[in-house]
């Protein structure tokens, strides 16, 4: 009975600090933040890395806004390629500037699917894809993707480039790294321009001269011949008259 008493104080005081901890863990468990929200592209790329341009203009054009809504309030996928730093570096000085702020949206928007597509989907994909920017069918923003063996290739008939990686995949967003910006037609194509009548050279004197003598007979050359001959017949029969007059006058005297 004597042990049992000295063991009391000792359970007393493991049930004391198993509370505490109990309480402690409760508080931690209560003040803890909430599990991660929905999919969020912006932090998707800043995790990436080398994708600052286009998470810029993702920003600026409120397209991370519109793809975050969609994802967080739908049940329909996307597909989103991500063209990187150095994609951005390789296009011509002035390109991005040398276009409007809609086709900005525009050229943003055909990099986005609005179906979601795994690697393995592709080699069943009709071409050409539909994109956010508009419809395929009418040749202005085709975009076609092909598959050989794990590779897949993209092309838009202004460059051709392949996916390079998996960026981010689950069951509402992929997300696949591409190096080169995905010019469209409708914004980058070229058109080849049409040429100008040619004019014909002006004639030389020489050719005037030519033409002149063949004129026909209404023209003006034949109109200064034919009074010059009027004037010639005017002349004889006037000489004649005089000649007559002469010979009368000597036969009378």
């Amino acid at each position: 009975m004597a042990k049992l008493l000295h063991f009391i104080p000792l359970l007393f005081n493991t049930f004391i600090i198993t509370m505490t901890l109990f309480q402690t863990i409760s508080a931690q468990t209560a003040s803890s933040p909430a599990p991660s929200g929905p999919t969020n592209i912006t932090k998707i790329l800043e995790k990436a890395g080398q994708f600052t341009t286009f998470m810029k203009l993702l920003k600026a054009t409120q397209v991370s806004d519109r793809i975050d809504s969609q994802l967080n309030n739908s049940n329909q996928g996307l597909t989103i390629f991500a063209p990187t730093d150095n994609a951005f570096s390789s296009l011509k000085s002035g390109t991005l500037n040398s276009i409007s702020t809609q086709n900005q949206l525009q050229l943003l928007q055909f990099h986005i699917l609005p179906t979601l597509y795994t690697i393995s989907q592709f080699q069943t994909a009709s071409n050409p894809l539909h994109t956010q920017a508009g419809n395929s069918d009418d040749g202005e923003y085709p975009l076609n993707v092909t598959t050989s063996g794990n590779q897949v290739n993209v092309t838009t008939g202004v460059i051709d480039t392949t996916v390079s990686n998996t960026i981010y995949s689950d069951n509402q967003l992929a997300v696949y790294q591409v190096d080169k910006v995905l010019l469209p037609m409708a914004l980058f194509g070229s058109v080849a321009p049409t040429a100008a009548p040619t004019e014909a050279p002006a004639p030389s004197k020489s050719e005037k001269r030519v033409r002149s003598s063949d004129a026909p007979a209404g023209s003006s050359d034949a109109s200064v011949d034919a009074s010059s001959a009027v004037s010639l017949n005017s002349y004889r029969v006037e000489g004649v008259l005089l000649f007559v007059a002469v010979l009368a006058k000597i036969f009378v005297f």
